[in-house]
């Protein structure tokens, strides 16, 4: 363990609770019992209040200036921005600011691989995990993607893989990587950052102490002006790119360094983006010195996370993909982006739209074989971006409605560009909703 870093430090502050809050405190009172903690939250009623200990100090409901300003290291909640005037005034101080994953870095010994992105990290991070498993390495997953990163440390593991959000990586600045991938760039979080440029220089923070630096050959928006790393390129139009697509053997392959390793039709994967999710996974193994040739099959079988273009069933030829998590007009874009459908694509969109323009997906859909099955409260909205759209009350409906045209080669998909909260508590509700009615039909003769 690296205590160094900890030298002087007798008084910390959690800032936030919650789940990575309560990851702090308790690798906090693990590692470092002789520290004493405290912890604030701004909201009356945090998640997670009742897991807390009741000998450590705890202020909710407003900040408590005096704690900040006694603190020898203050770890804050992603969630919080530097920026915030409380936050800014221990700064002013001189007191060290930090988050769970610069603790992380300071404790850990073993490689580390970390992602971000605006787009596709979740799947990334999780496929990398599942083939390093598969390959015999003792993986722990985690960051913003499920487990905490401090949680982690509990279990030994040989290889960390860490899916790393801009507001993890603003509050980190000493993590060493063996491999970092930035995946691509696109506008969110403007209201946390003055404009795109800080945005995408608070993702670039992943490469400060990468060995390898992997990036997108197709935005060069990834791409770190000034970095000592080795710099790898994936991407589905350059045909440069380190780790790209070409024709092999009368076939779309994955290359790797311009070694063939898998055709493309033999994922189970959907979606053009997740190819380029795939290329970026190779990269990231390759660079961490991972055998993933004897992973290929759990590559093959691998149909993604829950409700994000995942496959559930695959029945007579036809595919039923659930892609509940497209809550806006962007990851919908992102679902049907060089989808490969032999016959025609059964599409499922609606809810709530958030008051979302959606005219951008009118063009795409005039290039696909598709019937757009509208449903949800403003479901009526998509009704002109489509000759065959047609509205429902409610998705069984819908399903009910296209289950006797379905044929062998089609695709049946959910990918709604609208949240869920008109007829389900949730977008996971909605896509186990979906996942139940595909089981459901995909079983009965037509």
């Amino acid at each position: 363990m690296k205590m160094d870093r900890w030298q002087g430090i007798q008084h910390v502050v959690v800032v936030g609770l919650g789940i990575t809050g309560l990851s702090v405190v308790n690798y906090l009172r693990r590692y470092h019992p002789t520290v004493s903690v405290k912890v604030m939250d701004t909201r009356e009623a945090p998640p997670g209040q009742e897991q807390l200990a009741e000998s450590i100090p705890f202020h909710r409901g407003s900040w408590h200036l005096p704690w900040l300003l006694d603190a020898d290291l203050i770890v804050t909640n992603p969630g919080i921005a530097l920026a915030t005037p409380e936050i800014q005034q221990a700064l002013n101080q001189g007191i060290p600011v930090v988050g769970d994953i610069e603790l992380f870095a300071w404790h850990v010994d073993k490689p580390v691989i970390a992602i971000t992105g605006s787009n596709g990290k979740s799947t990334v991070t999780d496929l990398t995990g599942a083939l390093a498993k598969a390959a015999g390495i003792v993986t722990a997953v985690g960051g913003n993607i499920g487990v905490p990163a401090l949680d982690l440390l509990v279990q030994e593991a040989d290889l960390y893989v860490l899916e790393l959000s801009s507001f993890q990586l603003e509050t980190t600045a000493s993590l060493a990587l063996v491999a970092g991938a930035f995946l691509n760039l696109s506008e969110d979080h403007m209201d946390r950052y003055v404009g795109m440029e800080a945005y995408r220089q608070a993702k670039l923070c992943i490469f400060q102490h990468a060995k390898t630096a992997i990036v997108n050959a197709d935005d060069q928006q990834t791409f770190p002006e000034h970095n000592s790393s080795t710099q790898i390129t994936f991407g589905l139009n350059d045909h440069l790119a380190d780790y790209r697509v070409a024709s092999y053997q009368g076939q779309e392959w994955l290359l790797a360094k311009s070694i063939p390793v898998l055709p493309v039709d033999e994922l189970s994967l959907v979606g053009r983006h997740n190819i380029a999710n795939v290329l970026t996974v190779l990269a990231l193994l390759d660079a961490a010195n991972v055998d993933y040739l004897s992973a290929l099959p759990t590559l093959k079988s691998y149909t993604g996370l829950t409700h994000r273009c995942q496959l559930v069933v695959d029945n007579d030829g036809i595919r039923w993909v659930n892609d509940s998590k497209a809550t806006n007009v962007a990851s919908t874009l992102a679902a049907l982006s060089g989808l490969a459908i032999s016959g025609r694509l059964f599409l499922l969109v609606g809810g709530v739209g958030k008051g979302a323009d959606f005219s951008a997906l009118k063009p795409v859909l005039a290039q696909l074989p598709v019937r757009l099955c509208c449903f949800g409260r403003d479901g009526d909205q998509f009704i002109s971006l489509h000759p065959s759209a047609q509205f429902f009350t409610t998705m069984d409906e819908a399903i009910q409605s296209i289950h006797p045209e379905l044929r062998s080669g089609d695709m049946v998909l959910l990918s709604p560009a609208c949240a869920s909260f008109d007829q389900f508590k949730n977008f996971m509700a909605r896509g186990d909703a979906f996942a139940a009615l595909a089981k459901q039909y995909a079983s009965v003769k037509r």
